[in-house]
């Protein structure tokens, strides 16, 4: 178990070595990179035309290290409303509770923001994003598809600023905010695709 000011290190197998080095202990040699348990080999990424050919609600994921917002749109696809966020730690972790939610809502298809840069390129958080769709895809089965999720957050937080939300109640608000703002901006793009 690592210690709460350890935690930051996000689990990666260098700085688990720093964690076993700290604390005097050789690292396992059976000590493997998490996620290794979940075979993405062969799985694709959907369209944002194969979502929409699927019937039901849709649901969007802003996936985030700490909290991971969540949004639904009604059945007929018009409204986005967030419903909240989880935080149960890791990838592996937030994908099961993400599948979770969407088997309990009955989701048709999920949408996951993608984090590219202002210039278009990708870095490693929207690969990391990626691999957390390919996961979700991997558990539940239905359509997953990843939606540009530019200045999402920058527009939760100004709406925030606007609204003069601060403090803690901010921190549970800003996440679920972004989701909501992504899956309404898929559901607007949706309408107008031939």
């Amino acid at each position: 178990m690592l210690f709460r000011s350890e935690k930051s290190i996000r689990g990666s197998k260098v700085g688990r070595r720093k964690v076993y080095k700290k604390r005097g202990i050789n690292m396992p040699e059976n000590d493997t990179i998490i996620n290794e348990e979940f075979n993405l080999e062969g799985i694709e990424l959907d369209t944002l035309e194969r979502v929409k050919a699927s019937t039901g609600k849709i649901l969007s994921v802003d996936f985030g290290d700490t909290r991971t917002g969540l949004a639904f749109s009604d059945v007929s696809r018009f409204l986005a409303s967030g419903i909240g966020y989880v935080s149960p730690g890791g990838i592996d972790k937030t994908a099961e509770a993400v599948a979770e939610v969407a088997k309990e809502n009955r989701a048709a298809a999920i949408i996951v923001g993608l984090p590219v840069n202002m210039d278009g390129s990708e870095g490693s958080r929207a690969q990391r994003c990626r691999k957390f769709a390919m996961m979700l895809k991997s558990l539940t089965g239905l359509p997953v598809a990843m939606f540009d999720e530019r200045m999402t957050t920058m527009t939760a937080s100004r709406y925030l600023n606007e609204t003069n939300t601060r403090g803690k109640k901010r921190k549970g608000v800003i996440d679920t905010l972004s989701a909501q703002i992504i899956l309404q901006n898929c559901l607007d793009r949706m309408k107008y695709m031939s």
